[in-house]
């Protein structure tokens, strides 16, 4: 019997290495940022690739240490006292996490607007840029995985690149120009179309010679070469035996200690808002249009955060970065994702030297790919032709996203999202022109295809002003589905309207009540079967070989 590797495995191998490269320096740097062991974010990082991988449902989502969290992490430390005693509020996390799972809160994710999860995309892209040319140029204060606009010591994203400036190295600047030339020209046709070039991704060829322009540096331009501050920094250990030196066992004897439980039930919001928001960029991002089971995701990530709490990792959320990443290199399945678990471990065991040389720098300008592909200028004239209810959520995400963090900039964008919703809704409920209104005759109001709850004030109102002793025509044999508040108003109203004078008369009303419930039964049938075969897929799934 022959082994013949899987078609997609062309396509995830060298993806899977892209994202591995990345997702290093950035394990490191949000540990860094959180206050904890620098071996937990990588931890963190096998864990995510490893362990959800396998279990989630997204195909090319890659989870590990989430830069979101490290503000929470770096309070919760603090405020609890013991590194122990965080890792069980990971583990409670994980179990919460699984509960909502379980409980289909998975749902919420599908209600974020496209808007939003656009500049979210953007957002992110924009400041992937503005927080790597620090690292670019050689001055990088911030550790890698930063993504708040205020930094540590006082910095801000604007500020770390002013001074920047003026504190350039030639060295590091040199092989990020290098890296990020390998990189374009990596990405041209004439060199897709070398076999090759299918399995020698353009960021390894820019991390290779990166390491050489350095040794190069060090022997013949001493002045040029890069400070080991500005090269990966992997903890070393010895092997298998060294690994289980760096593991730490979380404190149970805290698991009747209530702040374990706030710590938890924060990381579980944040941590599962984050995934199902990276869920939502990620299917968008698909060439293929995949769409992730969301209530999978979750469940996958909570075991994930109850594994990496039980052997000293950081907290675990799927993430934008290294997704993008991944689906940018190639990445055809979640095999990307184990893979990329594994290398991580392989790495870490086998070879922390090597990892050690790789200039930020030369990581910077593969970032840099990442963060401009997420954010083409192109977007922002496709987004502004959309009109204002589409530019407004997406611009507010993404200078909030720019100028707070990620979860207070979608919040920003998603309020003005519901806003413009709301004021849609309150002015299109019906159609009521009265310019065409002639004396004598019925005021016909025309209710619309679609009225919701949030339509009631208009109707409402509209009704409340009409003068005493008019004759009234509402028509709903347009309306596909009238809620029941909505629909209780306008049953109500012949009564009401009786002791004004106003005679009212209601055109197919109890026809678009049948729609309603027949649009009812049509959607939980379709639940019942969006069940079914995710239960068959998961089945099948767990009998494949």
């Amino acid at each position: 019997m022959t082994f013949r590797m899987p078609d997609h495995a062309r396509s995830d191998l060298p993806a899977a290495l892209v994202v591995f490269l990345v997702a290093v320096p950035l394990c490191l740097g949000i540990a860094l940022a959180s206050g904890a062991p620098l071996f937990s974010g990588i931890i963190a990082g096998i864990i995510g690739g490893i362990v959800v991988g396998a279990v989630s449902g997204s195909a090319l989502g890659v989870s590990g240490p989430a830069a979101g969290l490290a503000v929470i992490v770096l309070n919760a430390i603090a405020s609890l006292g013991a590194w122990e005693t965080f890792l069980l509020a990971v583990v409670l996390a994980g179990v919460l996490q699984l509960a909502l799972g379980f409980a289909r809160a998975g749902v919420i994710g599908y209600y974020f607007p496209s808007s939003v999860i656009k500049g979210m995309l953007t957002g992110i892209g924009l400041t992937i840029i503005l927080k790597q040319l620090p690292h670019a140029v050689g001055y990088d204060p911030d550790p890698e995985g930063s993504m708040t606009f205020a930094e540590p010591g006082g910095e801000n994203t604007l500020s770390a690149l002013s001074h920047m400036l003026s504190a350039v190295q030639p060295g590091a600047l040199a092989v990020a120009l290098v890296a990020l030339a390998i990189l374009v020209v990596w990405d041209q046709p004439f060199i897709k179309r070398i076999k090759a070039s299918l399995w020698i991704q353009g960021p390894l060829v820019a991390v290779a010679a990166g390491i050489g322009l350095n040794a190069a540096f060090a022997a013949f331009a001493p002045g040029l070469a890069i400070a080991s501050s500005h090269l990966v920094q992997l903890p070393l250990i010895d092997g298998l035996s060294g690994l289980a030196s760096v593991i730490t066992l979380p404190d149970f004897t805290q698991i009747t200690n209530s702040a374990v439980y706030t710590t938890a039930f924060t990381i579980a919001i944040v941590a599962s808002l984050e995934t199902l928001l990276s869920v939502e960029a990620t299917d968008r991002l698909d060439p293929l249009k995949r769409v992730t089971p969301t209530d999978r995701e979750l469940k996958a990530q909570g075991l994930g955060n109850i594994v990496s709490g039980l052997v000293g990792g950081l907290p675990i959320t799927q993430v934008v970065v290294r997704s993008s990443a991944n689906i940018q290199s190639g990445g055809r399945t979640k095999l990307a994702a184990i893979i990329h678990g594994v290398f991580l471990l392989v790495a870490v065991l086998l070879i922390p030297r090597l990892l050690n040389l790789i200039p930020l720098a030369t990581l910077a300008a593969v970032l840099l790919t990442v963060g401009y592909k997420l954010a083409k200028p192109a977007l922002f004239a496709h987004m502004y032709r959309q009109g204002w209810a589409q530019f407004g959520p997406f611009m507010v995400t993404v200078v909030g996203i720019l100028m707070t963090d990620l979860l207070v900039g979608i919040s920003l964008g998603l309020a003005v999202a519901i806003f413009l919703l709301l004021l849609t809704n309150y002015r299109n409920p019906y159609y009521l022109d009265t310019r065409v209104h002639k004396p004598g005759e019925p005021v016909r109001l025309v209710l619309s295809e679609d009225v919701s709850f949030l339509n009631r004030a208009a109707i409402l109102r509209t009704l409340e002003a009409i003068p005493a002793g008019t004759r009234v025509e509402i028509d709903a044999s347009r309306s596909v589905h009238i809620d029941h508040d909505v629909f209780e108003i306008l049953r109500e109203y012949p009564q009401t309207a009786a002791i004004r004078g106003i005679d009212v008369t209601m055109v197919g009303l109890d026809a678009a009540k049948d729609r309603t419930d027949a649009m009812r039964e049509v959607g939980r049938v379709i639940r019942r079967e969006q069940k079914r075969v995710a239960r068959q897929a998961v089945l099948a799934e767990s009998a494949t070989p």
